[in-house]
């Protein structure tokens, strides 16, 4: 006798993985922010599995001009890096960080967590707090955790947005030193906060010029 099963049970039946792709994929696609795991879970239908899902639809878009992207620890569609020069036209840039901005946010991207007196150790200047509140409105980064030491300074860290913009997965994705002098962003001075080889500390020593232009 063949077993049938139950209305009940039935009911809480996931859908099949092709079905669960596609609900994957239109969540993301609708979506302005990354989503993650979790929020993908919530939304979808009892006993479905986002994270398999997800594996599924980062394989079909593999190649594509739209690729399905970690950002963090949630995952977005985004365009192909390759392509991106068709999208110049539609990027406007509003504002443009000051150079204290600039290597403020590199020490906290290469250091983080780290703290204002960490930040301000490495430049060697004092951090004023408009700066801090100009990367924290831009939210590309955010109050962490606080320091178990005298005081329990507050920590700063890149966030999710940060990441995004600049097209990572995580913060150990960012570039090196022969990277950012590639990309023409790093003259000969040392980018604060990040590490150099021998032969790199004694290309800066030959030249001391300036990070970035103001």
């Amino acid at each position: 006798m063949i077993d049938t099963p139950s209305p009940e049970k039935s009911l809480f039946e996931a859908p099949p993985i092709a079905e669960q792709e596609r609900m994957v994929e239109a969540i993301l696609f609708a979506s302005a922010d990354p989503v993650t795991v979790a929020e993908l879970e919530a939304r979808m239908p009892h006993g479905a599995d986002p994270a398999e899902a997800l594996v599924h639809l980062r394989k079909r878009y593999e190649g594509r001009g739209v690729r399905v992207v970690k950002v963090g620890d949630a995952w977005a569609m985004r365009t192909a890096p390759d392509l991106g020069f068709l999208m110049q036209k539609e990027t406007v840039e509003t504002r443009k960080l000051s150079r204290a901005a600039i290597e403020t946010l590199a020490i906290i991207a290469y250091h983080q967590p780290t703290t204002r007196a960490e930040i301000e150790e490495i430049r060697g200047v004092a951090v004023s707090r408009g700066t801090v509140d100009q990367l924290l409105e831009l939210e590309w980064i955010r109050f962490g955790r606080r320091r178990m030491t005298p005081g329990r300074p507050v920590t700063y860290v890149v966030t999710q947005s940060f990441l995004d913009h600049f097209g990572l997965e995580s913060a150990r994705d960012l570039p090196g030193l022969k990277e950012l002098r590639a990309a023409g962003l790093l003259d000969s001075r040392p980018l604060p906060g990040a590490t150099q080889s021998a032969e790199e500390e004694a290309e800066d020593q030959a030249g001391q010029s300036e990070l970035f232009e103001d």
